[in-house]
Parts: structure tokens; C-alpha cells; sequence
């Protein structure tokens, strides 16, 4: 893979041939796309039964009269019992263990300090958590790219933490001049 073709960054828009149900109709931020295989965030998925407050209780985090509410989203069908919080981090800011840098300006935590800050009241803003995530091996997200199951979009701040959930599928292929109705299932090669 050259670095022309690393979607690191990048959005992920499923095609409407998309029928695995954890995928139809999901945008996904791909957090890391190497030769080694690809992990993404789906960020149009929420999880309206597990409340930021609950969560934190039950990893034995005191939330504060100030804290922070931060939107639950299902990031993906491996290990589904493993957060990770996107958020915005400032370009100047050096990142500590457990955090990775996805752009300039963004960046994903699993560290438990972050769930503390957000506890206090502060931390990191926008943000979201994601439970579990969405990975493909060696050259797996290329080939279903390649069957015409994603298409690829420039990351949309507001499709990522927006609170339009239903919408986002909709406003992402918008962002690419893209009308869901004209799309075709089918792959075609010139």
C-alpha cells in the first residue's frame, strides 16, 4: 500500500448493497489503515441504552454535579466491551500512552483519565465514546472498497459528533455530491 491510498483519517460510507446488518447504512472514521489492515470507529450507530453517567458508574468513576455528556456509540463488532473516545485534540499537544493521533487535529484515548476528566467536567471537546470497533486484516478494507462496498469521503466534523445519527449516512454522501437513490449495487470497472 502506498501512502497515497491510506485512508487514515478518512471516512468510510457503506453502499447501499451494504446488507451486513452492523454495517447497512454506517459511516465509519478509519482511525489506522496500513499494510497490516485497517480499525475504524462507526459514528452514526448510537447505543440509547447505555447512558455516558451509567457507564461511568459502573467502572467505578465518580461523576460529578459538572460532568460532561458524552454521546455512546457502537464503534464496531470487535471487542464491543472496549472503549475508545474520539475527540478533538489541539496540533501543539503531545499525546501521552494510550492515545493515538489520527489527524492533526483529532486523536482516540482509551486511557481511564479521560473518563475521569469528563466526570469533573472537562476534557476534551467534541467527543465521543465508542464501544468495541470495526477492523479488517491485510488488504481486506481495499478489496471490499474495490467490490463497491465502501465509498471514501474527507472527514466531516459534524457527521463524526453530530447528533443527527439517523442522518449522517444521508449528509455524508451529500458531502460528495452523491444522491442515495442514484447509486447502483453493483460494481462496474472501466
Amino acid at each position: 500500500m502506498d501512502k497515497s491510498s491510506n485512508l487514515t483519517g478518512k471516512m468510510l460510507i457503506a453502499m447501499p448493497a451494504m446488507r451486513d446488518p452492523r454495517f447497512e447504512q454506517s459511516v465509519i472514521l478509519v482511525c489506522a489503515h496500513s499494510e497490516d489492515g485497517a480499525m475504524g470507529l462507526v459514528v452514526n450507530r448510537p447505543l440509547p441504552e447505555i447512558g455516558f453517567a451509567d457507564l461511568l458508574t459502573q467502572l467505578g468513576i465518580d461523576v460529578g454535579e459538572d460532568a460532561l455528556d458524552i454521546p455512546v456509540r457502537f464503534g464496531g463488532p470487535v471487542e464491543p466491551g472496549r472503549g475508545f473516545v474520539l475527540h478533538r485534540v489541539p496540533r501543539d499537544i503531545q499525546l501521552g500512552e494510550n492515545r493515538m493521533r489520527i489527524t492533526d487535529d483529532l486523536a482516540m484515548s482509551t486511557t481511564r483519565d479521560i473518563l475521569e476528566d469528563y466526570a469533573r467536567g472537562h476534557g476534551p471537546q467534541p467527543a465521543m465514546l465508542a464501544l468495541g470497533y470495526a477492523g479488517w486484516g491485510p488488504g481486506q478494507l481495499d478489496s471490499e472498497i474495490l467490490q463497491n462496498g465502501w465509498l471514501t469521503s474527507d472527514r466531516g466534523d459534524e457527521i463524526i459528533f453530530g447528533a443527527d445519527n439517523p442522518g449522517k449516512w444521508r449528509a455524508a454522501l451529500k458531502s460528495l455530491g452523491i444522491d442515495p437513490l442514484m447509486l447502483s449495487p453493483s460494481a462496474g470497472h472501466a
